[in-house]
């Protein structure tokens, strides 16, 4: 299911603290001031407590840099300010929600959350908001220094490989260039057979076998299966809405109809809800292809292959009318990076299943049938397809004429760090500030920090 954090972690970080954290926890007193910014222990504290609830450990050395990056993002907020900056209030919102929601869940509930932090929900979510807001903020004035570099020309990236040495050139990875040909499977008749199965299982239940019991012996969610389906307390939020709509709407111990997500098929029992918040057990079944299905599809793609490696029609003509795949179908099977939209892939980009057909052939040479994923939903649908490998441009370092793009991307990244680089350190310079001598032997990534040390 659709959760992210464990109770397990959070409830870890209560014993977390260092000794070292104690001496100055008791008061809360200000420990740095930024221009008309202030910090305080207990900002510090917030932060490091925060760390400890994603798993994270600190001491002495990780209360310095974070000190640092709260200064630092103090200068961009005041800068922020000064250039009218305005936040971003729908993402705010959108951010606080999933915040809370992730906390709530990973503790077990409002109480334990308030008791975790020792505040009100109320306190919690106008503190987060402010953070949340300030960071709108903050990474909005990081982009206008980005963004104030003047546009880079192909002298700029000519003088950048003239100043760098040959050794410590970007090495671009190998990529490969791929084209396909897909045939899906019958998805309606495999999620009927879904539904059946789900329904069978559901009329157990309602005859007297237990939920819990069915739950551990057939549910294909690994998460809750051995809890018997259990998902415990969790905010509606962070499941699919489908679900949540569902669970909220039932009564405690009754069962759900099936219910779709992108996850599969469900049948829902509630245990407890609370406010928006609810615990479930479900079931969980995913539609099921039979070696009938994959023997059908392979045979078809076994005699595409044949008439195209004896010339009688191209690949290309062929994907375009007869793969199942839109998304590459009218480009002639041309696969793409979803993400880039890219036609070259780094091994990484690549599907396992689709490397493992491509890595040994030759240029041109097309793959056997096999069985892999698309790029829909989540976790992708099945689906069965013939590869073929169009083309591969090994490792190397990087040149003008082969890899502009990339040397442009990465002399646009040193361009802007540095821009970035020189707003701090003269931000530093000039801005009225007072660092706490108590941190006066941290280390320091700028040098001007330590004169602000008094």
């Amino acid at each position: 299911m659709k959760i992210k954090h464990t109770i397990a972690i959070l409830a870890a970080a209560l014993c977390m603290i260092p000794a070292g954290a104690q001496k100055y926890k008791t008061i809360d007193k200000s420990i740095a001031v930024v221009g008309n910014e202030l910090i305080t222990v207990s900002d510090l504290e917030n932060e490091i407590r925060m760390m400890h609830a994603q798993g994270q450990a600190s001491d002495r050395l990780t209360r310095c840099t974070v000190l640092e990056n709260m200064m630092q993002s103090k200068l961009f907020l005041m800068q922020a300010r000064l250039d009218s900056l305005t936040v971003n209030a729908d993402m705010v919102e959108a951010n606080l929600n999933e915040q809370m929601a992730r906390v709530r869940t990973a503790l077990g509930g409002d109480e334990e959350a308030e008791a975790y932090f020792g505040k009100s929900l109320y306190q919690l979510r106008k503190e987060w908001k402010e953070q949340l807001q300030d960071n709108s903020l903050i990474q909005q004035e990081q982009g206008e220094i980005a963004k104030s570099i003047p546009e880079l020309t192909p002298y700029d990236v000519k003088q950048y490989l003239d100043t760098i040495d040959v050794d410590n050139l970007p090495v671009i990875p190998i990529k490969y260039k791929m084209s396909q040909i897909c045939v899906y499977p019958d998805r309606e008749k495999a999620k009927m057979e879904c539904k059946e199965r789900l329904l069978a299982l559901r009329e157990r239940i309602m005859n007297g076998e237990k939920f819990t019991t069915l739950a551990r012996l057939y549910s294909e969610d690994p998460g809750s299966s051995r809890k018997g389906g259990e998902l415990g307390m969790a905010s509606k939020d962070i499941f699919w809405p489908s679900f949540s709509d569902a669970a909220m709407s039932l009564k405690p111990g009754v069962i759900s109809q099936i219910v779709e997500t992108p996850d599969g098929f469900h049948i829902i029992q509630i245990i407890e809800k609370k406010g928006d918040m609810f615990n479930a057990r479900h079931i969980l079944l995913k539609p099921k292809y039979t070696e009938e299905d994959q023997e059908k599809a392979f045979k078809l793609l076994d005699s595409l292959k044949t008439v195209i490696e004896k010339g009688e029609t191209k690949f290309e003509t062929i994907a375009f009318y007869r793969s199942e795949d839109p998304a590459t179908r009218t480009n002639g099977g041309q696969m793409a990076d979803p993400h880039t939209g890219s036609a070259y892939f780094e091994i990484d980009q690549i599907k396992p299943e689709d490397y493992a057909a491509v890595k040994n052939l030759k240029i041109g040479e097309i793959s056997s049938p096999i069985v892999s994923r698309d790029n829909e939903g989540r976790d992708g649908n099945l689906v069965y397809k013939i590869v073929r490998l169009d083309k591969i441009v090994d490792a190397h370092p990087a040149t003008f004429e082969n890899d502009y793009t990339e040397l442009l991307e990465g002399v646009r990244n040193i361009k802007q760090q540095e821009a970035i680089d020189k707003f701090i350190d003269t931000k530093i310079a000039e801005t009225y500030i007072i660092i706490d001598p108590i941190f006066g032997d941290c280390d320091f990534s700028r040098e001007g920090w330590k004169a602000k040390v008094r």
